[in-house]
């Protein structure tokens, strides 16, 4: 079950915390992966560790804010491999600050990156994808559904990446492509440790210990465990899903 075996994917984002994890998971199931990333020492580092486990992977220099090189990167990927099975669209940036104190260039930054990124990986994704069908998967947030202190720009982001999630899905029923969301809740990534000290220098243990229990399961998530959900949604397995966003959260926006 489960199996990727002879399916083509791209990664965005995929040379750090959630992206590496996902990009690591679809190729240990098989799946050949092409990384985007404008992080090329991190990309290379996701692919020396695919490759060491036998997988097959590549990076790509990309930034998905700029829709022409990213069509063009796509077009080069689909060209090479044949075609495009499995796309996950996880490059994503945040910020931290209310509506007062978020500057226009703050909330530019964060859609840029979080929604129009999406936006023109989804318009490549779905040009390659239609003549085969294919499988989606949008990496949003917990705070696409629900609001936490703070996070004015990145919620909505990340409330966009659930609205393109669910006009993807319906509009291309009849090409047999899939596009469903991921939700994750806190995620224990680098991203989060170096948060942590920047904002709370000599309380990292308490504050990461306060974070942690946040989550009703009493800890964050780990990247792998928002991978193996966006495996599954890849899979055969999942072609009875389409349109729905899977909460990967500990139990924090149904239970807490």
């Amino acid at each position: 079950m489960f199996s990727l075996e002879g399916k083509n994917s791209i990664v965005t984002g995929g040379g750090s915390g959630i992206g590496r994890a996902i990009a690591e998971a679809l190729a240990t199931q098989g799946a050949v992966v092409d990384i985007l990333e404008v992080d090329l020492d991190g990309a290379a580092e996701t692919i020396s560790a695919i490759e060491v486990a036998g997988g097959t992977a590549a990076a790509h220099e990309c930034d998905v804010t700029d829709q022409g090189a990213t069509l063009a990167v796509f077009e080069k990927i689909v060209g090479e491999r044949e075609r495009l099975d499995c796309l996950i669209n996880n490059a994503g940036v945040a910020h931290v600050g209310n509506v007062l104190d978020t500057t226009e260039e703050d909330f530019d930054r964060v859609m840029g990156v979080n929604a129009k990124g999406v936006f023109n990986c989804l318009k490549a994704g779905v040009t390659h994808m239609q003549a085969g069908g294919g499988a989606i998967v949008n990496i949003a947030s917990t705070v696409s559904v629900s609001a936490i202190n703070d996070r004015f720009a990145y919620s909505t982001s990340k409330g966009a990446v659930l609205a393109m999630t669910y006009s993807v899905a319906k509009d291309y029923l009849e090409q047999n492509i899939r596009c469903n969301a991921i939700l994750p809740g806190r995620i224990h990534t680098p991203f989060v440790d170096g948060f942590i000290a920047k904002n709370y220098p000599g309380r990292e243990e308490e504050m990461f210990k306060k974070l942690s229990e946040y989550q009703p399961v009493g800890r964050m998530g780990k990247p792998e465990e928002v991978a193996a959900m966006a495996v599954f949604l890849c899979s055969d397995e999942a072609a009875f899903i389409t349109g729905c966003p899977y909460l990967v959260d500990g139990g924090t926006i149904n239970i807490r």
